[in-house]
């Protein structure tokens, strides 16, 4: 069997566990690399360019299972104590994981009518879902990019975007814990600390220079762990190994 993440591999059963090889799928790190003329053309026009106040969440679609809910709810101080800041939000309308809210096919309009009156919602900006390009831009722009999951499947964007050197803020919860090392190329909140995340996220659009050295630090993990060269080889070997044969 092939796990991409030790966490997931360790979810077997003892005798299955020891005949798992894990194996990122890895990220494209040529393509998600820093560039400081980056920029992204927002739905209203707007133009925000790399060294911005931009804070970044990006899920396949918008759900609780990516902690969306959670992010949401930590909006309304982070955006009243940075007048200038733009948050940049990716996903769709529909359901990847878990179940839909009742009465609704998706996430997103229920938990942001819970704080849409505490928003100033010319600073939100829904892309909805994006070209690869369009997103590798948006992870090379952002000042903080917000990443939460409950323990499940590692998304491939948390990666892309430590490779796009982004400061990524994680939840403490498996697999990302098993990535980001708190303060060494990341931070790292409880998931459901709500006033921790607003603290959080404040703090690293406010002060950006303080987390260079994570951000470096993220590109190099990317590069030594996560490179799609050095993994698919391995991959490549796997299947060959324990592929049919004939």
């Amino acid at each position: 069997g092939l796990s991409p993440t030790k966490w997931q591999a360790s979810t077997y059963p003892a005798a299955l566990r020891e005949r798992i090889r894990v194996i990122f799928d890895g990220v494209d790190t040529a393509v998600m690399r820093p560039d400081d003329q980056a920029q992204v053309t927002l739905p209203n026009g707007k133009i925000v360019k790399t060294g911005d106040e931009v804070l970044t969440f990006v899920n396949r679609n918008l759900e609780p299972y990516r902690g969306y809910h959670i992010f949401m709810r930590a909006l309304p101080d982070v955006l009243k104590a940075r007048p200038k800041a733009q948050v940049v939000i990716v996903g769709g309308d529909e359901v990847s994981y878990g179940s839909a809210p009742e009465g609704a096919k998706g996430w997103k309009d229920t938990i942001l009518n819970e704080v849409r009156d505490r928003l100033d919602m010319s600073r939100v900006h829904f892309m909805g879902k994006v070209p690869y390009d369009q997103f590798t831009a948006l992870m090379q722009v952002s000042r903080a990019h917000a990443y939460l999951t409950y323990p499940f499947v590692l998304s491939w964007s948390m990666i892309e975007a430590m490779s796009a050197g982004a400061h990524v803020i994680g939840s403490a919860t498996a697999p990302v814990q098993e990535v980001i090392q708190d303060g060494v190329n990341g931070t790292l909140v409880d998931f459901f600390d709500i006033p921790a995340w607003s603290v959080v996220l404040i703090k690293a659009l406010a002060q950006p220079e303080q987390f260079q050295t994570l951000r470096q630090a993220a590109r190099q993990t990317a590069l030594d762990r996560y490179d799609q060269r050095l993994l698919l080889p391995q991959m490549v070997n796997f299947v060959e190994r324990h592929g049919p044969k004939g």
